[in-house]
């Protein structure tokens, strides 16, 4: 099966929603940071980008990696026009 493709703003929400959902996490009321992922070279498992940096994860390290692997599995990184984040100094 294909990989959907989204573009960052799109993948941060997306697993940004899902950490949320995490059963300790929702329990503690803990308010992750997510950070935009960073693209790459496609891995052997046919991935193209990752997250890394995120902030108040203290304890939820793990669980946090399970959701962006999930996440990294099911959706390809668009460099897409559309999906790329506005350049503040122009083209």
């Amino acid at each position: 099966m294909a990989k959907r493709e989204r573009g960052r703003r799109a993948l941060q929400d997306e697993v940004s929603r899902r950490i949320q959902q995490i059963y300790e996490i929702g329990e503690d009321g803990a308010k992750v940071r997510v950070p935009a992922p960073v693209p790459h070279a496609r891995d052997a498992r046919g991935r193209n980008w990752n997250m890394t940096g995120f902030g108040n994860a203290s304890g939820y390290e793990a669980s946090i990696r399970a959701v962006v692997d999930k996440v990294r599995d099911e959706f390809d990184l668009s460099d897409a026009p559309e999906n790329r984040a506005p350049n503040p100094f122009g083209d």
